[in-house]
């Protein structure tokens, strides 16, 4: 790190060697409000200077829209970049709190020709499965993954939202190099199983919303109000009402800590899940999303923050005192199913 840029750690056994920290793309063009195209342009370039190669998108933010966006930015930086993207998720533009899940073999098949074309490469660095089809078994999804491993389409696999025995199941038919799910201060349901079986197969953890969809930054005062029409946000029910004044009070002891170390809310939020891989002994590479360089430059100086044992303990009981669920219908993540 002598340049400045983030450390590497690699995901999974034989998985890819990325930044420690990774970037989210979705809201550059899909879910959080109009984004700013030539800021969110800029935030990659920044990101890549300072040691991000970890690039999350996926087929269903925007009916594949981000990933169009990001095919300039990837053709220019092919060889520097680590491209992770996923299938199976579509949201209704009528209804943006529906979600239409698909893993049967030749959807994978059809979906991962789409993304190779949408994003103007040869072969996908990280292919994940969004959510898990249950109508379908995890077998077929995986399986069909692995075959487009064996024709040169895609290097590694991930999951998301999966349960330790669909990660266990899955892990039976093809190695996973990473699991992807929600963990941040305000979500730790997967410490339960899913990151002990992570752990225990050698796969990486990728969290994303590390920032609670950007609560756990303290900028939302009412966030039901500041938050645009488009905004998938307004359909959570932690942003809602009642939930969002009293997880609003939630962040002191977050105040506490930053005000100690002299820095943003934020930044100790991601130091939180990034002490998680010294806790749990697995890789942890959070992908926070965002799409202004200001922010990409706070959320990897989050990298050099680390937290007093003191520190960690004040901020515990923060996830066991939060209102209101994840998502609308918690089925739809790993928690709904364990």
């Amino acid at each position: 790190m002598t340049d400045g840029r983030i450390r590497t750690v690699r995901l999974g056994g034989s998985g890819p060697e990325v930044g420690v920290q990774g970037l989210g793309c979705m809201g550059m063009s899909w879910a959080y409000g109009a984004p700013d195209v030539k800021e969110s342009r800029a935030a990659l370039e920044r990101a890549l200077e300072l040691g991000v190669t970890l690039y999350d998108t996926a087929e269903g933010y925007g009916d594949g829209d981000n990933e169009r966006f990001l095919a300039p930015f990837f053709e220019a930086h092919r060889d520097e970049v680590v491209i992770a993207t996923k299938f199976g998720v579509r949201v209704p533009p009528e209804d943006r709190s529906r979600r239409i899940v698909r893993g049967d073999a030749a959807y994978v098949r059809q979906a991962a020709e789409g993304s190779l074309g949408r994003l103007g490469v040869d072969v996908i660095d990280l292919y994940y499965m969004h959510r898990r089809d249950v109508n379908v078994p995890i077998e077929e999804t995986v399986g069909a993954m692995a075959e487009l491993v064996s024709a040169g389409k895609v290097r590694h696999l991930g999951l998301s939202e999966v349960t330790a025995d669909e990660l266990r199941a899955a892990q039976a038919v093809h190695p996973i190099a990473a699991v992807q799910s929600e963990w941040s201060l305000f979500s730790r349901d997967i410490e339960a199983r899913v990151v002990p079986a992570a752990a225990e197969l050698g796969v990486a953890l990728v969290p994303y919303s590390p920032l609670g969809r950007g609560f756990l930054t303290g900028t939302f005062a009412d966030a039901a109000k500041e938050l645009s029409d488009d905004d998938v946000r307004r359909t959570m029910p932690r942003f809602s009402g009642e939930n969002a004044v009293a997880n609003a009070a939630l962040l002191e002891p977050l105040r506490t800590v930053a005000e100690a170390h002299g820095v943003s809310l934020a930044q100790i939020a991601l130091a939180w899940v990034q002490q998680r891989s010294a806790v749990h002994g697995l890789p942890v590479v959070q992908i926070p999303g965002t799409t202004r360089r200001r922010r990409v430059e706070e959320n990897v100086a989050a990298t050099r923050v680390v937290l007093t044992e003191q520190e960690l303990a004040l901020l515990e009981p923060i996830a066991g005192q939060v209102a209101g669920t994840r998502y609308p219908d918690m089925s739809f993540s790993s928690a709904g199913r364990e």
